[in-house]
């Protein structure tokens, strides 16, 4: 990319907070239990909606040729925190449960996720959550001018639309 002439710019960012709150996260966080490969590995949750607007920055104005936008949450939170998060916001009981690859493995294939796709999806995991990501950046800050959104705000705004509540499970099919 760098070698092509073209203009380019890259906006990174690690583990999405709206994870918690669509795809196969949900339907943990509505068992009560979010059982995941990753240890006490600290994350900096960032939000889709800062990734998207430091994006829209870098496609509509001028200096971000040749940047490299790391995109980040303001803190850093483990999985255990941000579970917590949401089980205060919720007022139910969730809690995080550190597991090993095989039993992630098979708590997924037991729930009807192919072999395969679960064991792509653990490895993914023990090689991402590996203490690299474990930093802030001021990117949202120093590009849009305002500080990233937090986990809690997060957690707050999805709890409000009762998509960790159990009864939403009959009606979404998850």
């Amino acid at each position: 990319m760098r070698e092509s002439g073209a203009e380019w710019t890259v906006v990174r960012a690690g583990f999405i907070t709206q994870n918690f709150s669509e795809a196969f996260l949900v339907e943990l966080v509505r068992a009560g239990v979010v059982a995941l490969p990753v240890g006490d590995v600290a994350e900096p949750f960032v939000d889709a909606e800062d990734i998207a607007d430091v994006a829209v920055a870098a496609l509509t104005e001028n200096g971000h040729a040749g940047q490299i936008h790391e995109v980040t949450g303001p803190r850093l939170l483990t999985f255990a925190d941000a579970v917590g998060e949401i089980a205060r916001v919720t007022r139910r009981e969730v809690r995080y449960l550190p597991v090993t690859p095989e039993q992630f493995v098979s708590s997924l294939t037991g729930r009807g996720v192919s072999t395969e796709y679960a064991s792509k999806l653990a490895s993914l995991m023990v090689e991402v959550f590996d203490g690299r990501r474990a930093n802030v950046t001021d990117t949202v800050e120093r590009i849009l001018g305002r500080p990233p959104h937090d986990f809690a705000e997060y957690a707050r705004k999805a709890a409000a639309t009762g998509v960790w509540d159990a009864r939403a499970e009959s009606s979404d099919g998850a």
